[in-house]
């Protein structure tokens, strides 16, 4: 029976490819043909077993989102509902249709240990902060701003997603507040005052995460595991001895003084908003768009990658070929996609089907076909003691093979990750194997950058790796 159910149309958007997602949700892309736009659909399976507080849960994590409207936050266009305990040719879930961030994640551009420069950092981080000033207008406290949650649109503009830990603290009418009592987020970005069981304000939680952030931009990697006596680097901040480490004696001054104030431990003493948008870093002018339009941003972000080499590895010279994929994608290449950023980034791939927008740059091409390649995978991923399972592989109308599996594991900040790698059969001139993708589900997109790197560099896997002539 659930074999024959089928995904609804929303809005006129159909659900045609699957991008991401974990544990109880899965993000697809959405394409409406007679508009010729796209969009991400976020689809939460509801079962019988669902509980009356998991589904207030997600009504609260709509309620929210859809009453933010800011250039820096990702839009939620519409919802759709298919109830489990009613008859329906449909999978049973909550659709939550949303703006599609073309550009990927912010963090997928940049190599671990090394970060941005500083004015990339500060174009992304100035968006960031505005994002959040308008949040917390809206009386909203964000509670899990962490690189995972940041994303780019065809444009390169920044957007903040993930709202299903917020929460509401403010009165807009009267400007009213109230504490917050509820300890949530991930150990390395959230701030010290939830280690207690104390009721703690709202604002002062969300500038320490974008602190973090901040840090990551400019060092490709967090700061600790948590903030806490058991984190040795989080004491030798305490204490300034952290200071003559790298990434930290890399800062520049300015930089250095504004995360130090920012990720003060005492929330009282921590930067407001305000302070922050005062401060002479973020006062800087701005010129990497007004001097070089959008490619010389997309070029400054991932600068690290084409230096360590990454980049070759993610966009190898292949021989072009111009087919339409079986989803279309030529049709909608259009403004949603195609962008003079995306398209310095490199977000779109040959494959056997044809030109594909790859939104990813964990990413490669192999000489070997996907049967012999999988098993080297398989053994490195299990040299790397990462967890994996391998799905049947699927033969679709096209010809093209794929096969698909889940990989999970652990990061050295002790937070898991989970993903999809795919495996397609291609054939471009001269060149024919696999082009594999890695999808990151869950973690940090940085960690996952690291387990892609591991891969391809490993032993089994790395003589059969395309690489930029």
């Amino acid at each position: 029976m659930s074999d024959k159910l089928r995904f609804p149309k929303i809005d006129g958007f159909q659900l045609v490819q699957e991008i991401g997602g974990g544990g109880f949700s899965t993000v697809y892309r959405a394409v409406n043909i007679a508009n010729h736009r796209v969009a991400a659909c976020k689809m939460v399976t509801l079962t019988m077993e669902t509980t009356e507080a998991e589904r207030k849960t997600l009504d609260k994590e709509m309620r929210v989102h859809t009453a933010l409207k800011h250039k820096n936050v990702l839009e939620f266009f519409n919802a759709f509902v298919v109830e489990p305990k009613k008859p329906s040719p449909y999978h049973p879930g909550i659709y939550m249709l949303l703006e599609l961030a073309a550009g990927g994640d912010l963090f997928d551009k940049i190599a671990p240990d090394v970060g941005v420069r500083e004015d990339i950092a500060q174009h992304y981080f100035h968006q960031l902060a505005v994002g959040l000033e308008y949040i917390h207008g809206e009386g909203i406290c964000h509670r899990d701003l962490k690189p995972e949650n940041i994303l780019l649109d065809a444009a390169g503009t920044l957007k903040i997603s993930d709202f299903g830990l917020s929460a509401v603290y403010k009165l807009k009418e009267n400007g009213k507040t109230r504490l917050l009592n509820e300890r949530c987020g991930s150990m390395p970005y959230v701030a010290p005052e939830l280690n207690s069981n104390i009721p703690y304000e709202a604002e002062p939680i969300d500038v320490w995460g974008i602190g973090v952030i901040l840090f990551t931009l400019l060092s490709g990697s967090t700061p600790w595991d948590e903030p806490t006596q058991k984190s040795y680097e989080y004491q030798k901040y305490l204490t300034g001895e952290l200071f003559n480490d790298d990434p930290w004696n890399r800062f520049g001054r300015e930089a250095l003084e504004l995360i130090t104030g920012i990720l003060a431990p005492d929330p009282s003493k921590r930067m407001t908003l305000p302070e922050i948008f005062r401060h002479s870093w973020m006062r800087r002018p701005s010129t990497v768009v007004t001097r070089g339009g959008l490619s010389a941003l997309a070029e400054g972000l991932t600068e690290s990658l084409r230096q360590n080499g990454d980049l070759e590895i993610a966009t190898p010279s292949l021989s072009p070929v111009g087919r339409t994929d079986r989803d279309g994608d030529q049709i909608m290449l259009t403004a949603a996609y195609q962008s003079q950023f995306t398209q310095s980034l490199m977000l779109f791939s040959q494959t056997q089907a044809g030109r594909r927008y790859t939104p990813v740059l964990t990413r490669f091409y192999s000489s070997l076909l996907p049967g012999i390649l999988l098993p080297l995978i398989t053994e490195s991923l299990t040299d790397l003691k990462v967890k994996w399972k391998v799905s049947d592989p699927k033969k679709p109308t096209d010809g093209a093979q794929r096969w698909k599996m889940r990989v999970g594991g652990f990061d050295k900040r002790k937070l898991i990750f989970k993903g999809t790698i795919e495996l397609e059969e291609f054939e471009n001139g001269d060149h024919k194997g696999t082009f594999c993708v890695m999808h990151r589900d869950q973690g940090n997109p940085i960690s996952w950058r690291t387990l892609w790197k591991s891969l391809i560099m490993s032993p089994a896997v790395e003589p059969h790796v395309y690489k930029k002539q």
